[in-house]
Parts: C-alpha cells; structure tokens; sequence
C-alpha cells in the first residue's frame, strides 16, 4: 500500500483556509457497508498538504485521504488517484512532514484548530457588555403571514438525545457564555422529524447530540458585534437574522449508544475550513461513511444539509416562522 514511511513529529501552525466554493456532492451510496477504521499509519498522513509554488505564485493543494485500506490523494480539484508509492520526511526549516508523490513534494499543513479543539476568534468588543446592550435592542420588523411559534425542547422528546450546548460554556468560537442554561428547542414540526431521526439511527447503534437549535436574535446580534469584520461571513447578519432565530435549524452529530463517545467526522465541529464542507472529499472512509449517514437520514426527515457546515441542517418550513428572540427561560 505504502512503500516507505517515515513519519516525524511537528508542530505547525495555524492557517485559516481560503474561502472557495464548496466540493460538489458525491454520488450517494445508501447500501455501502461501514468501512474499517483507518490504520495508524495511514492517519497519521491523511490531511492537506501544499505543493511547490507555480510561475503564476499559487501552490497546488494535495488532500490526503484514506478509501477502503488504500491512501488516496486529489490535486487541487483534479480527479481522485491511488497513492501507491509515499515517501514521507522532515521538511527543511521545521516545515514538518512533507510527502513527496511522483517525485514532486508536499508540505503538510495545520488545518483546523491545534489538536482538534474549538475554533477560537479574539472578540472585538466584551461579550457580556455586548450581549446586555443587544438584550435592549428590538429584532429587525418583519411582514409577512407567519406560523405561530411553538418551540419544543428536544431532550423532553426523548432522553437519548444528548446536548453538548457550546454557547452554554465558554468552550465555542468567542469563549464565552451566551446561554444561560444547556438547553434545545425547535419549533414543533422540525423538533418531531428530529424524533423520527433518533428512532432510525437507534438500531444503527447511534445517537444524536445537539450542540445547538432555537437561537435568541439578541445572541446573533452579539456575534455579530464581537467579531472581527474579516471574520463576519462566520456569522449570521443580524439585520435578517438566522434560520436559527427561527427555531428551524440545528447543529448536531453523533454519538455511539453503547459507548457515548462522539462520532467522529471529517472536522471538528464550529471549524471555519474546507474540511467543514459537507462533501469535502478528504479524511477517511469511515468519517465520510459516518457523515453521509446523518445527511441522508436527516434530509430523509425534511431537513437540508449548509453546504459549507455537515453539522447544520435545515428544516423545510424554516421560512413560515418569524425571528425569535425570546431566552430561554422564558420557553414553557
């Protein structure tokens, strides 16, 4: 499979990925078996790597993924080929590990937060200064023949669906509270096609964990004050508010029933990169076999995967619900 690795340790630092549009969907395959874990070696490979630099002063990029037991790579968003032969070193300068493929070698590059934590933005403003002023502020008025909300919280649906609420704690993109309490509500229709979700995934030996629904509009006006204006296209403009205002949108992913350990995906969760990309072509088998499963029970469902976040999913009827901006404690 491999001809030679030498692998060696390294630090790299942290770059944003450019912003470019999203890797077309793959061709669905509902009845393909669940794929072996990867082995060590091969994971230990597999991520994005930059070629040597062109006349015109761009650098090809290499996605290093893993496809039943076999290393494969992609050049840039050239056609998927097999990587018979790696020869892997320690790059010059402390670059870290570089592959070298058909003789051409490629430096491997951080993507995603340093050791697969939280993405973390520095606040422009104080958050809690911020998040008082915009609890004063009034949501944008809107027309328009609206459904009334009927927000349900989602663990009184079924206590198999786990929270991990990052607004809650200071473990999410600004680092701090938004959240008073680790709660999940959607509005009535999109929290029962979740339950029918958790139903399927029950015999598959999964779970669903909730990291985020209903959203008060005062918050996403708060993310909006505190970030950065190069990081804004992170955040919902608050001038025409969220899906999650609505109560009609949610973040989640899964967990093993047995176990309660998290799946894991492609990227971490929050992660402003291409790997977010609900068909980014790269990671390993079982990551990819893992996403596709919650896309398509979940579209199955009326929900519709963002292209450039796997864990967020839209509900059918988004559009009939007005912005909310209500807090949590006040949800009966």
């Amino acid at each position: 499979m491999v001809a030679a690795i030498w692998l060696a340790s390294a630090v790299f630092a942290l770059q944003d990925a450019p912003r470019v549009p999203t890797w077309p969907r793959e061709a669905e395959q509902p009845n393909a078996p669940k794929p072996k874990p990867a082995s060590p070696a091969a994971a230990a490979l597999i991520g994005e790597y930059e070629g040597p630099q062109r006349p015109d002063g761009t650098a090809p990029r290499l996605y290093l993924l893993e496809q039943d037991g076999r290393l494969m790579y992609i050049i840039d968003r050239g056609e998927m080929r097999h990587a018979s032969e790696i020869r892997v070193t320690k790059g010059d300068n402390s670059r870290g590990v570089v592959i070298t493929i058909d003789g051409v070698g490629y430096a491997k590059q951080q993507v995603g937060p340093e050791g697969g934590g939280q993405l973390r933005v520095q606040p422009v403003r104080p958050v809690a200064e911020v998040l008082k002023e915009s609890m004063t502020v009034a949501p944008p008025v809107e027309t328009g023949d609206f459904l009334a909300s009927d927000l349900v919280e989602l663990t009184g649906l079924d206590r198999t669906i786990h929270l991990d609420i990052r607004y809650a704690t200071t473990n999410n993109f600004l680092s701090s509270v938004f959240y008073a309490q680790p709660r999940a509500f959607l509005q009535r229709p999109a929290a029962e096609a979740l339950l029918r979700v958790q139903k399927q995934l029950k015999p598959l030996g999964y779970g669903l964990l909730v990291h985020d629904g209903y959203r008060p509009w005062y918050v996403t006006r708060t993310f909006w004050e505190c970030t950065p204006q190069e990081k804004k296209w992170l955040v919902a403009n608050p001038a025409s508010g969220s899906k999650h205002n609505r109560g009609a949108a949610v973040d989640l992913t899964l967990y093993d029933l047995k176990t309660g350990a998290v799946i894991d995906m492609p990227s971490t969760y929050d992660e402003s990169t291409q790997r977010a990309y609900a068909f980014y072509p790269g990671g390993t088998g079982l990551q990819r076999w893992h996403r596709a499963l919650l896309r398509r029970v979940m579209e199955a469902e009326g929900f519709t995967v963002n292209p450039d976040e796997w864990w967020h999913f839209d509900f059918g009827d988004w559009k009939r619900y007005r912005i909310g901006n209500v807090a949590f404690s006040e949800i009966r």
